[in-house]
């Protein structure tokens, strides 16, 4: 439309006195006369080939199958897929299972190793106790006994002085029947010593040993070994090995060395001691 008149701009086209550079076209116009102009013949052709290639060709018979199979093989295939997925996390899940129970076998065998281990140390400690306590016992007893016979040994000494003096002396029948029964009492008292391991010692003429001899006195003999008991004042007692009390004696001395014993006398002598226990 002419801005000026409210005509059409194309009223003056083949006007004369118009000319065509004066002519305007509005832009919607423009656009619009371009949508509807007609398309190439090439383009056209070209879009009903393409529309063509888009439809889908009519499958035959075989490719019909083999497209089925390859859809069956699909379908397998993701099944398979599935049902290997499914296993393998059941797999794991057991085999995370597996590895619990073994950490657990492994805990219980520690336990019941320890548990073994606690036992054998406590049977070992109640084996121990009841040795020690057993040999206590023992000891205590050797000890009350050791005891008994150390404060008896006086009056055995002095029972054994008055018997010699009165053994020295002339008797009537009446005294004499007298002295026999208190030597059946002494009898009677060593009696009971030698059952609870009591023995005396009474080294007269064997070599003097400081460990179980004392000696209070020496005398000069050559008809003697040097070093040998010559008389024995008071008899020594030892009890299980152990000297209640050692025999004080008088040792000898300017006489000869005393020879050193036999190695087979001794060796001898140690295996008739380790047959004899």
């Amino acid at each position: 439309m002419d801005e000026r008149g409210g005509r059409p701009a194309s009223w003056r086209v083949g006007r004369p006195g118009c000319k065509e550079t004066d002519v305007k076209i509005p832009v919607k116009d423009a656009v619009e006369a371009s949508d509807q102009a007609p398309e190439p013949a090439e383009l056209v052709v070209e879009k009903e080939e393409a529309d063509m290639a888009e439809e889908p060709a009519e499958m035959t018979e075989e490719e019909m199958v083999e497209a089925a199979i390859r859809a069956g093989e699909e379908a397998a295939d993701n099944d398979f897929k599935l049902k290997y997925e499914k296993v393998e996390a059941e797999l794991a899940e057991l085999r995370e299972q597996l590895t619990a129970a073994e950490d657990s076998k492994a805990a219980a065998e520690a336990k019941a190793a320890d548990a073994v281990s606690r036992h054998a140390r406590l049977q070992a400690d109640w084996e121990n106790y009841r040795r020690r306590t057993a040999q206590e016992r023992l000891d205590e007893r050797a000890r009350a006994t050791e005891k008994l016979v150390e404060a008896l040994l006086p009056v055995v000494d002095d029972m054994e002085r008055a018997l010699d003096h009165a053994r020295s002396q002339e008797m009537a029948e009446d005294f004499k029947q007298f002295v026999d029964g208190v030597d059946a009492v002494r009898s009677k008292l060593l009696g009971v010593f030698d059952r609870e391991g009591v023995e005396p010692i009474d080294p007269k003429g064997e070599a003097f040993d400081c460990n179980i001899h004392q000696a209070v006195g020496r005398v000069e003999d050559a008809s003697q070994y040097d070093e040998t008991v010559n008389d024995v004042y008071q008899k020594g007692y030892r009890m299980g090995g152990k000297v209640l009390r050692p025999a004080m004696v008088t040792v000898t001395y300017g006489g000869d060395k005393r020879p050193a014993p036999e190695p087979e006398a001794d060796a001898a002598e140690d295996q008739a001691e380790e047959s004899a226990e």
